[in-house]
């Protein structure tokens, strides 16, 4: 009997697995697959996949995306993926508040939002002369050491679709799209994106960008008077990359 129930559960778990597998191969073709192109992917035979995909159907979690019989991921997930969306800023907030203790600088969470930064929390530094920006103030990408780290999270063609219209739009001292991506090639080496006055001139920052488990891109920065930072430029980059670590292990 052991033995029996032993399988049962193996057999079970195989299920599961396999589910899970399908509704990953979906979640990578929003498109929608036939049941053959699904087995395909999943190197199973074509009767396991139109079981499981049965079952899924009955629970909503994958729809028929087209008259032709085309599968797709259905509504249930979104609800799934909302019940289960992790608040970042209050799930990383002790991570910034220890590196505000260690620099005794301001440090801001960023999120990303079309085409755009929007900061999302904030740790005020200690020191007397410090940099404050508003919970939901709007930032660019380009000129903004949050926003460029973000920005080297993306595949090239994105990344260029979203940084021309800004580096157009300034017309004194326009940085050229080619400097400008061997500077987030450069980000993308380093873990570290740098606003040298740039954005606003007598503050400069450092940052770098992850993203959560619903690929949201997010940044931490640090934004420091200009008069102190290059002392601390090299200690802010090594801080903020223990950071980053220690973030993506709560994630």
């Amino acid at each position: 009997m052991n033995i029996e129930r032993k399988a049962q559960s193996n057999q079970g778990v195989q299920v599961i697995s396999r589910a899970a597998e399908i509704l990953r191969i979906l979640k990578k073709d929003n498109s929608g697959l036939s049941l053959g192109g699904i087995a395909e992917r999943v190197h199973l035979p074509r009767s396991t996949v139109q079981r499981i995909v049965n079952a899924l159907i009955a629970e909503r979690l994958v729809m028929a995306s087209s008259a032709e019989g085309g599968l797709r991921l259905g509504p249930e997930i979104q609800s799934l993926a909302a019940a289960g969306r992790i608040n970042m800023a209050e799930l990383i907030r002790p991570v910034l508040v220890d590196l505000s203790s260690k620099t005794e600088e301001t440090v801001d969470l960023a999120a990303f939002r079309e085409d755009h930064m929007v900061f999302v929390d904030q740790v005020i530094g200690s020191h007397r002369l410090r940099t404050v920006s508003a919970v939901g103030e709007v930032f660019p990408m380009t000129t903004t050491a949050n926003g460029k780290a973000a920005l080297s999270l993306f595949e090239d063609d994105a990344l260029v679709a979203i940084a021309t219209p800004e580096l157009k739009a300034t017309e004194d001292d326009t940085k050229p799209l080619s400097e400008f991506m061997r500077e987030i090639e450069d980000i993308r080496q380093t873990g570290i994106g740098w606003d040298l006055n740039e954005h606003t001139d007598g503050i400069s920052a450092a940052g770098f960008a992850f993203k959560d488990p619903m690929d949201q891109i997010y940044a931490v920065s640090i934004p420091v008077p200009s008069h102190r930072f290059t002392r601390l430029k090299g200690a802010l980059a090594e801080l903020l990359l223990q950071a980053r670590k220690s973030i993506l292990q709560l994630l």
